[in-house]
């Protein structure tokens, strides 16, 4: 286990340093940060002066360097706008992020389970076609189709939800503050958590159900069933275990992806999280905002695919973490 987790902590510092050099490398295509700093009616000499007190006319390395250093120690520069450390700025917004992928994700796991079991163990119901039909249409329509449908139905329609903003929302620990303790809160929630769910759902099912499919054939599994023992039982502890390990394989990764995409959700419900937050930096050219937020995305996906490699040897013993080929 030490071994394993001291091969991933290098290929996490790894990965860590290629999304840094990425992230820091495409700045110089997003537009010049002077002209949102300083506005039009700073003189050129200004505003050459002003390059050369924030380094922009140093070589890429140098400056690479200069950052590199600095986010060693958890700096990530200093917001443009805000004015305020760019780390500090995001890990505000995250709460409000993480609200939503955790909302999303319990939609996710309490509606795919018992759907790709149902519709493994009933093919040929009309349930189990009218479940992977809307499967397929959910694949097919983009996030933000789905959220503009959910507020015209539910919120301008049916006037039942609220279309934008949080809600109200109170402190936890640490300073973070959620809505999920609050009426207004979980109201406002409903919506946004629908809407990106509805990007992973789709998958999920079909994943269950080819997996349990699969299980269903095997010889323990038929062996199960000519013991006597209960089809719940073969169902949800026999077969539907051991189609895990793919499930979490897939959802530690969507779980990061669920992560990016919030920017498009976060964009339709006025949403005031970290997608939300990058969007407003790409138009304000606040570089150090939108490389600071790409390295702390990268580090989620990095941190959740380790869990996940971990969470292996808990769900299939035969799984060795410690392995040559890993």
């Amino acid at each position: 286990m030490l071994a394993f987790l001291a091969r991933r902590l290098i290929q996490a510092l790894i990965v860590m340093f290629v999304i840094s050099i990425i992230s820091f490398s495409i700045q110089d295509n997003l537009g010049d940060p002077l002209r949102e700093l300083v506005g039009q009616a700073v003189s050129e000499a200004e505003r050459e002066a002003l390059r050369e007190e924030m380094g922009l006319n140093d070589p890429f390395l140098v400056q690479y360097g200069r950052f590199l250093v600095k986010a060693v120690q958890g700096d990530l520069g200093t917001s443009y706008f805000f004015k305020e450390p760019a780390l500090d700025v995001i890990l505000g917004k995250m709460p409000a992020t993480l609200e939503l992928v955790f909302g999303a994700s319990l939609i996710i796991i309490l509606l795919s389970i018992p759907a790709g079991v149902y519709c493994a163990i009933k093919p040929n119901s009309w349930l189990t076609r009218g479940i992977l039909g809307f499967s397929l249409l959910g694949i097919s329509v983009p996030v933000f189709l789905t959220a503009i449908f959910c507020i015209y139905l539910f919120s301008i329609e049916l006037g039942w939800l609220p279309s934008y903003g949080r809600g109200d929302v109170v402190p936890v620990f640490g300073g973070w503050e959620s809505g999920y303790l609050t009426r207004d809160g979980l109201l406002h929630l409903i919506l946004p958590c629908i809407s990106l769910a509805s990007i992973m759902l789709p998958l999920f099912i079909r994943l269950i159900r080819s997996e349990m499919v699969e299980a269903l054939h095997t010889e323990y599994v038929k062996f199960a069933t000519a013991k006597g023992l209960k089809k719940a039982r073969i169902y949800f502890l026999h077969a539907l275990k051991n189609t895990m390990l793919p499930v979490i394989t897939v959802g530690g990764v969507q779980i990061g992806t669920m992560v990016a995409y919030t920017i498009l959700t976060e964009a339709v419900f006025q949403w005031p999280g970290m997608g939300f937050l990058f969007l407003e930096a790409v138009n304000r050219v606040d570089t150090p905002l939108i490389v600071a937020y790409l390295i702390v995305v990268g580090a989620i996906f990095v941190i959740v695919n380790t869990l996940v490699d971990l969470i292996y040897g808990l769900i299939n013993p035969t799984v060795k973490l410690t392995r040559s080929s890993q």
